[in-house]
């Protein structure tokens, strides 16, 4: 389904939820007034220029407590669609599940779960794609897009078409095979990092910058079955961190 504006595709697709609707039903929007990014973050896009969208997914006998494997699902097959078009030598998946081009975030994904006792009923994928924007109004700290990586502009509705399809080769896969894609393709998979906790809150997630106070190095481990960051210290401790718990310094 495409519609010219919307407040968030998200918010729509819950709006219109019913049991008749498929799985891999999606609305697309050239522009959404309320879009919404990961935990309280907002998402910014010029009108017409990027790839909005937000799929139903209806997976059964997915336990609750590793709901993680959709997460991982989801952002490998935007891996995959992505390295259609950009170098994938510099395409990566920033934990929990934005794509990255170097440093900097090309993709942003929000996952919403509802739950139908302790298994998954059905999960709302909601994706922006920075696919021909050039220049950005609000302080969002390090975005890019197709068009500024490649040098020319795209069809926002290919891209999406090949996601779908992506989702559907790797839906067919094990857990076993998203996973180990997954931490394949894991930003700063390799080596030590400056890493930065930060206590839990409601409040956006902000990239740190270098010479922030109290920074450490750190290197990744693994990723656990519920989606907690596992990074090794420099004492050789291992200390599991969830979503929000931590911040990448870039």
């Amino acid at each position: 389904m495409y519609i010219k504006q919307t407040h968030s595709t998200s918010t729509l697709l819950r709006e219109q939820y019913s049991d008749a609707l498929p799985h891999l039903y999606t609305i697309r929007t050239d522009f959404q007034t309320a879009g919404r990014g990961q935990a309280g973050n907002s998402w910014e896009s010029e009108e017409g220029k990027n790839l909005l969208f937000s799929t139903l997914l209806r997976y059964e006998g997915i336990h609750a407590a590793k709901q993680w494997r959709l997460s991982m699902l989801v952002a490998v097959a935007l891996w995959d669609t992505l390295a259609k078009y950009v170098p994938q030598e510099r395409l990566s998946i920033k934990w929990p599940n934005d794509i990255y081009f170097g440093d900097k975030k090309l993709v942003g994904i929000l996952i919403e779960n509802s739950l139908t006792g302790q298994y998954v009923g059905y999960s709302i994928a909601g994706i922006g794609v920075n696919v021909n924007q050039t220049e950005w109004q609000s302080n969002a700290p390090n975005p890019i897009s197709m068009k500024q990586i490649m040098g020319k502009g795209y069809d926002v509705e290919e891209v999406m078409e090949e996601w779908i399809a992506a989702m559907k080769s790797w839906e067919m896969r094990t857990t076993k095979e998203i996973k180990a894609a997954y931490m394949q393709h894991l930003y700063r998979s390799d080596g030590w990092h400056e890493y930065v906790e930060r206590e839990v809150s409601i409040a956006p997630t902000a990239i740190a910058q270098k010479g922030i106070e109290d920074a450490f190095l750190a290197e990744i481990v693994n990723v656990t079955e519920q989606g907690e960051l596992v990074l090794r210290l420099q004492n050789k401790e291992e200390k599991k961190y969830h979503f929000k718990q931590i911040r990448f310094v870039i």
